[in-house]
């Protein structure tokens, strides 16, 4: 009886598992890169709509942005203070080319070029920035990816 038990559990227990292993599937290599393209769309939709709440969801707690001449900003929330007083002082309308993504397990990256047109909008002159960009992206629990890391400069 306990053989018949004994093999019962373990027959069970390997039913589970690979039931547990059916629904964590890794993604393909394109279903990646087209959820990091969708990801894209969203969060430059979210800068270019001035949308503070769906630009700081895209974000992991620990994101850094890595600017040209200041200090790494570090913190969902530091970003987020930092993006906020852009979009009450300028209008964006920003444009990605993405060159290069590799995925690698959790985590990817993408390196590409970029244009903002910035206006203030207490009035002034339209200015205009082109450069390169390098971000970090990490896969969160639920499959998701989030920006943790942002680093651009500009031509100028």
């Amino acid at each position: 009886m306990v053989k018949t038990t004994s093999a019962t559990a373990v027959a069970l227990l390997a039913i589970s598992l690979a039931a547990c292993g059916a629904g964590s599937r890794q993604p393909s290599l394109d279903e990646d890169l087209a959820a990091i393209t969708a990801f894209n769309k969203r969060y430059l939709g979210s800068i270019n709509d001035e949308d503070i709440a769906t630009l700081s969801a895209l974000t992991t707690e620990g994101h850094v942005m890595i600017a040209p001449n200041r200090a790494p900003i570090v913190g969902k929330k530091a970003n987020d203070e930092l993006n906020g007083g852009a979009f009450k002082q300028f209008n964006f309308d920003e444009s990605w080319t993405p060159i290069e993504t590799v995925v690698s397990g959790n985590l990817a990256f993408q390196r590409g070029t970029y244009t903002t047109a910035v206006t203030p909008k207490d009035g002034g002159d339209k200015r205009e920035i082109s450069g390169t960009f390098l971000r970090i992206y990490q896969r969160q629990s639920n499959g998701e990816w989030r920006m943790t890391r942002d680093t651009f400069n500009s031509y100028e």
